[in-house]
């Protein structure tokens, strides 16, 4: 489906009358190289992606978009950004030609009166948001805007702003949060970086505390990780890939279902653990 711009936003929100909200996910992302291998992860994206209904747009919430303030990308053609080393020269390569929206960016600036909203015409398409949507959509013809992340600000408000995007669920728009939930790369084990399920104890004590919360909807417990286990502090040991899981159950309402899928722990540190809301 080829959309180009926004335009026709309001007839989508029309025709969307009285019918399900647009699901939104999160997804954790991994190595850069799942845009280019073919796994059990990248099948799950697939999986998920072939159940998804007909969008309008994508909003991405990446860890790998960290600002002073608020910025959503504005410009007409997002470049793709490799913002990684040492990786092959074929992930190099990749390229995402998604068309932007500054429709849709003006129109979040709008929805979020309260706070300032940088239109940034520089920033683009990082990794948290091609290596995924190279799966969900290969033809890239679905306009995808970024929305960056305040790291000057605490959990709560994160997950408070998600609300305010809400609106965008009613028109179409699939609203995806990518990072990690176990995300420590210092404790990484590289001998057993592609043993599927492999996890440090931390780390599996972490996975089912985060899980327990989000099945249980204790979404309060997550936006106070500091009072949580031990095993969150290794966990997590800055916020950056944990954030954007806090916008999609920003986004949550009460009786919406929610699956996990990928929910794997990998190389001891990582969980790769996804879902979907509605």
């Amino acid at each position: 489906m080829q959309i180009g711009n926004l335009k026709s936003l309001e007839n989508w929100s029309q025709s969307l009358k009285g019918s399900a909200l647009t699901p939104t996910l999160f997804i954790g992302h991994g190595s850069p190289m799942n845009a280019i291998e073919k796994n059990e992860f990248v099948q799950g994206f697939q999986k998920t992606a072939s159940s998804l209904p007909e969008i309008q747009a994508i909003l991405v919430i990446s860890a790998h978009w960290l600002t002073n303030g608020t910025a959503v990308t504005a410009m007409d053609k997002p470049k793709t950004i490799h913002d990684f080393g040492g990786f092959p020269p074929e992930l190099f390569a990749q390229q995402y030609p998604a068309p932007g929206s500054p429709e849709l960016a003006q129109e979040i600036k709008n929805l979020i009166p309260d706070t300032h909203i940088h239109l940034d015409h520089e920033w683009g398409l990082d990794h948290g948001t091609w290596t995924i949507l190279k799966h969900f959509y290969p033809e890239a013809n679905i306009p995808v805007v970024q929305f960056s992340i305040d790291y000057r600000q605490p959990l709560s408000y994160h997950f408070n702003l998600a609300k305010q995007l809400a609106e965008l669920r009613k028109k179409g728009v699939l609203i995806i949060g990518s990072g990690n939930i176990v995300h420590n790369l210092r404790a990484v084990d590289f001998s057993k970086i592609n043993e599927v399920g492999y996890g440090y104890e931390w780390a599996q004590e972490a996975r089912a505390y985060v899980n327990n919360c989000i099945r249980t909807e204790n979404f309060e417990a997550l936006q106070k990780i500091e009072k949580g286990p031990h095993a969150l502090q290794l966990a997590i040991p800055t916020p950056d890939h944990y954030i954007p899981l806090l916008y999609v159950l920003g986004l949550k309402n009460k009786d919406e279902e929610l699956q996990f899928f990928n929910d794997q722990l990998l190389a001891g540190s990582l969980s790769m653990t996804s879902l979907k809301i509605g």
